[in-house]
């Protein structure tokens, strides 16, 4: 697909960042980049004109949290699989969170420049990929997946599938700079026990000081970022602390905790969505009996947490983390949040704020001119009721993303 010009007209064009919606208006892409907007007629234009009949026009949105390999929530067994098998699985998996409305995600654990050159390249559709290579995790922590009679590991401390094991802030300072010669775009370090691997605690704190220390030396020294999988407040606290910029999940943080955000002006991401559905069906998608035992823990906790974090200002972003076919109920994510926080904000957690956590401030997740022409078209205002974007299939009609549009989906409303 080629760029084109393109003007939209009849639009109730939806600024996350302003918190308003102005209807009857028009915007103009151009060379993939948005021109120009206003309101009222349309000015003349040597371009595709989309009449959008009253619908919401606003930024794409993004996932700060995906794993696009994660074809199964038994994370081990993806080693068992090709790898060939593994793009292609991936390859249709980000293709369909960009249908899904998404045009841009960070990938946490498995994606790599494989995926997102692909992308860049048009050998698939799909959104933005921000990747961050493996997950760097100590011996039988988060980004350990063997079973406890299993032992050893690859040449490359893989063990295998998102995670590398290391052990020792040299091993740890080695695999970031690794991630980081790859073009990471930031690099994730296990903090915590979690669900999903076999042999941890929830509860546990992991990587120790020196280690996560190399790790944020290292980070910083490219001009990058840790993010870090942490769900206690201990974890979490002592992962800020030693300079972590961005906790994915935190279920079970307190307010000591959300002091620490605030004053380092640190990024939380909660998953919330992928709690729920390990919970519905985590078992019939390959999540193993220890891992199955771990999901109440944490699941009880999420909206706790979310509303303690929004209520103290912390900066939200929107993630997900969902495994194998659950990814389908990724939207969800925005109803759930939806329960503690106005859709304004909601909104904002998936488009200006994640943005600036990505270093992407101005050119996604925004109407300014000279952002890229990331859009999608809605029934409905998110900015009134967050959960228009919940359910895609009833209202997402138009996904662009560069200044083409990507996907159409004939709405409810129009049937």
């Amino acid at each position: 697909m080629t760029t084109r010009s393109a003007l939209f007209t009849n639009a109730n064009l939806v600024d996350p960042e302003a918190g308003t919606t102005r209807g009857d208006s028009w915007l103009l892409v151009r060379d993939g980049l948005i021109a120009d907007h206003g309101r009222g007629e349309a000015p003349g234009a040597d371009a595709e004109v989309i009449d959008l009949g009253g619908a919401s026009l606003l930024p794409g949105l993004v996932d700060a949290h995906v794993h696009a390999t994660a074809l199964s929530a038994d994370l081990g067994s993806v080693s068992d699989r090709s790898p060939s098998y593994v793009a292609a699985y991936a390859a249709r998996s980000l293709t369909d969170m960009l249908h899904r409305g998404f045009t841009t995600v960070r990938d946490v654990g498995g994606g790599d420049h494989g995926l997102a050159d692909a992308i860049a390249d048009g050998l698939f559709d799909g959104p933005r990929l921000l990747f961050g290579g493996k997950a760097l995790s100590q011996t039988g922590g988060h980004g350990d997946f063997r079973p406890r009679g299993r032992h050893g590991r690859d040449a490359h401390g893989c063990c295998p599938g998102a995670g590398l094991v290391c052990d020792g802030p040299i091993e740890f300072r080695r695999a970031a700079r690794e991630q980081l010669r790859t073009g990471a775009h930031h690099v994730k370090i296990m903090l915590s026990g979690g669900v999903a691997s076999p042999t941890d605690r929830i509860d546990s704190t992991q990587s120790a000081d020196d280690e996560i220390r190399a790790v944020v030396e290292e980070a910083e020294a490219a001009n990058r970022y840790v993010t870090g999988h942490a769900y206690t407040a201990r974890a979490v606290n002592r992962g800020l602390r030693l300079g972590v910029r961005c906790i994915e999940h935190g279920n079970l943080i307190d307010e000591s905790s959300v002091g620490l955000f605030v004053d380092n002006d640190a990024y939380l991401v909660p998953t919330l969505v992928t709690y729920r559905e390990l919970s519905r069906q985590g078992a019939r998608n390959g999540l193993p009996p220890e891992s199955q035992a771990k999901v109440d823990t944490v699941l009880t906790r999420g909206l706790d947490a979310l509303r303690l974090a929004h209520e103290a200002g912390v900066n939200l972003v929107f993630g997900t983390d969902l495994l194998g076919a659950m990814q389908a109920h990724q939207n969800e994510e925005f109803a759930i949040r939806a329960q503690v926080q106005p859709a304004p904000d909601v909104l904002r957690a998936a488009t200006g704020t994640a943005a600036r956590l990505l270093g992407l401030e101005g050119r996604i997740g925004t109407l300014r001119p000279g952002a890229h022409a990331d859009l999608i078209a809605v029934e409905g205002d998110p900015l009134a009721d967050v959960s228009v974007l919940a359910d895609p299939e009833h209202h997402l009609r138009l996904v662009m993303r560069d200044g083409v549009v990507r996907h159409t989906r004939n709405t409810a409303s129009q049937r």
